[in-house]
């Protein structure tokens, strides 16, 4: 894995300084120490840190084609590159490398902006074709890998993997958004149409960004999209076999290493599968990892060795404090945007662990999402089948008004708190699932901004972005759209997001064979039963693993990274959660109410409410916001 850095301008070829290049790609150093380069040209300068995985010897970036013509600086995997090389060697083309960068050059001379439909991979890169007079930007279909661009006064457009490495770039203006920060609050991340440092762009997953010289730079276009709209036909026999082979497929696909390659096992479903055909697959034996708890309450080990005994890998765990809060501003470092999903610290630790290991690891992120894994989905369908039976004017009434009297009742029961059903039942479905994504409600959003933020919102909702994905989603039913949404926000804006600055930050390549394009195009197709039946999520995947894992692997019921932040407000972080009050970083923006997020603190600390996720999320937004405006 690596990190790219690079700057064109579009109407001038003015010349680029070398050193600014460098500085770019140093800043992300952490994605590639094994080394580095430079390249440049008039009015374009392109900058790459290394992680060398396959051709560990060979293929520098940034790489150029023989002619000189074309110019690549690139972060990723394309699994396939071996077929790829070999259809472009039988055209006549002629490879000096043994590894994947050059089948992008070769490609692109072939195909052009074409070549996308032919990668699977894991990838974002950067391409000048001195030519056409083009840079050519691409991110991978489900936005694995990361690329954030800016347009710079000076005319230039600066791109960089990490946002650490555009704000290298003194022309870069260290302004925040209000908007993202109401993203923020409301999801836990920032999206991956939004960014924290205004005029910052993230390229979405599926997209691409042709900027030709003379001309305007335009908006990135689509080049994938997930398709829900459409039905698999075939007993449940036949498509339990073709996934099982596209599963087999997609493991061993990213099998393919020049150093230690190893695995996640967290002993659930995704991670057990994926070491389960790791392990068919392989001649010696898996290299596996785990962490657990000192808390027996959070602690998977015993499902992990269960799993690592089956197939005999070579297994090593280690054992981290629940309280493990001394991260927070390792994490910081690492994810530049604040970031409160705070499973992010269980799996820092479990890429540290790996990499003392291995290089690679694989993990099973991308399940959830593609087969409908998530409680959340139950939910939903429960839901959309209640607002079916029930008019919308009648749903708005009763039970709107009976959410707005039910207690907020965060210590009882999860059968008693039905406030948020109730809200989400008098809504439609697309408001319903928007608001169960979220962290902190739009009231306490409001509540807690001043009248000066929510004039300068203009109007801004954070909700909206999931309320018009499930709207226009290419889907049939309202687990289609659910996921839709789902794979346009949650997946790149946080799943990845977290596995790919976690994995980074220690200089480890994490690989997700359950995002295999062509496996989640199958998912998609799946009728609504063989994804979710009988309150079970990913019913399919669990059905064809049968002959592989136990069914108290398969049937448990779903743990994930556990965090215990509430407790944390109540005990060894109740005097930052009262900091909070008094941050000169948030009362210098003008934004926030210090009097609601005292009452936050004090409501918590004293047990009368639950506050712990939107005190986490106060207390990473005030420490992203110190590291990057000051």
């Amino acid at each position: 894995m690596c990190g790219i850095a690079g700057l064109y301008y579009p109407a001038t070829p003015k010349p680029v300084d070398p050193a600014r290049i460098q500085a770019m790609a140093d800043a992300q150093a952490h994605r590639g120490p094994d080394g580095s380069g430079v390249w440049t040209a008039p009015g374009v300068g392109l900058g790459h840190r290394r992680l060398s995985i396959i051709d560990v010897a060979g293929s520098p970036q940034p790489m150029a084609s023989q002619d000189g013509a074309l110019t690549v600086t690139y972060n990723g995997e394309i699994y396939n590159f071996a077929e790829l090389r070999a259809e472009l060697q039988a055209m006549g083309a002629v490879f000096v490398t043994a590894g994947d960068t050059e089948v992008l050059l070769h490609g692109w001379a072939a195909w052009g902006p074409a070549m996308l439909d032919r990668l699977n991979g894991m990838f974002a890169f950067a391409l000048h074709d001195a030519r056409r007079q083009s840079l050519f930007l691409a991110r991978d279909r489900l936005g694995v890998k990361p690329l954030h661009y800016v347009e710079l006064a000076d005319g230039a457009v600066a791109f960089a993997s990490e946002l650490k490495g555009l704000l290298a770039h003194p022309l870069v203006r260290r302004v925040p958004d209000i908007r993202a920060v109401e993203d923020y609050l409301a999801f836990g991340y920032v999206p991956d149409d939004a960014c924290l440092v205004s005029g910052v762009r993230k390229l979405p997953a599926g997209h691409s960004l042709l900027i030709e010289r003379g001309k305007p730079v335009p908006a990135p276009s689509r080049w994938w999209d997930v398709d829900f709209s459409r039905r698999a036909t075939g007993s449940v026999k036949a498509l339990e076999e073709e996934l099982t082979a596209l599963l087999r497929e997609a493991v061993t696909s990213r099998m393919v290493s020049d150093v230690p390659l190893g695995a996640f096992l967290s002993g659930g479903v995704d991670s057990s599968a994926v070491v389960a055909l790791m392990a068919e697959a392989s001649r010696g034996a898996v290299r596996t990892c785990t962490i657990g708890f000192d808390e027996s309450s959070l602690d998977e080990r015993k499902y992990a060795n269960e799993i690592a005994q089956r197939f005999a890998t070579q297994h090593r765990e280690r054992v981290v404090a629940a309280d493990d809060f001394s991260l927070i501003d390792t994490l910081v470092h690492a994810f530049d945007e604040p970031f409160a999903d705070a499973s992010a610290l269980a799996t820092y630790r479990v890429c540290e662990l790996a990499r003392e290991d291995v290089t690679v690891a694989l993990s099973g992120d991308g399940a959830d999402e593609a087969f409908a894994g998530y409680r959340r989905y139950k939910f939903q369908a429960a839901e959309e089948r209640v607002r079916g039976l029930v008019p919308a004017s009648v749903r708005s009434n009763v039970f709107g008004t009976l959410g707005r009297w039910y207690p907020k009742a965060d210590w009882a029961p999860r059968p008693l708190r039905a406030k948020t059903t109730l809200l989400a039942l008098a809504e439609d479905g697309a408001e319903g699932y928007a608001r169960s994504v979220g962290v902190t409600t739009p009231a306490l959003r409001a509540a807690l901004f001043t009248d000066a933020a929510r004039a300068a919102l203009g109007g801004h909702r954070a909700e909206d972005r999931y309320v018009r994905s499930m709207r226009d989603a290419p889907a049939r039913d309202a687990l289609d759209r659910a996921q839709y949404a789902d794979f346009q926000h949650w997946l790149p804006g946080d799943i990845l997001t977290k596995a790919d600055r976690t994995s980074m930050a220690v200089s480890l390549e994490a690989r997700e064979p359950l995002l295999d394009y062509r496996l989640i195009e199958f998912a998609a197709k799946l009728p609504v039963g063989m994804r979710l039946r009988g309150g079970q999520g990913k019913w399919l995947l669990k059905k064809a693993m049968e002959r592989y894992l136990p069914k108290d692997i398969l049937y448990r019921p779903k743990m994930g990274f556990v965090t215990p932040i509430s407790a944390w407000f109540r005990g060894p972080l109740a005097d930052e959660a009262a900091r909070l009050v008094s941050s000169r970083v948030l009362a210098g923006t003008g934004w926030f109410n210090a009097a609601t997020i005292a009452r936050l603190a004090e409501d918590h600390r004293s047990g009368r409410a639950d506050h712990g996720r939107t005190l986490w999320q106060l207390v990473m937004l005030e420490r992203s916001m110190a590291r990057l405006f000051g």
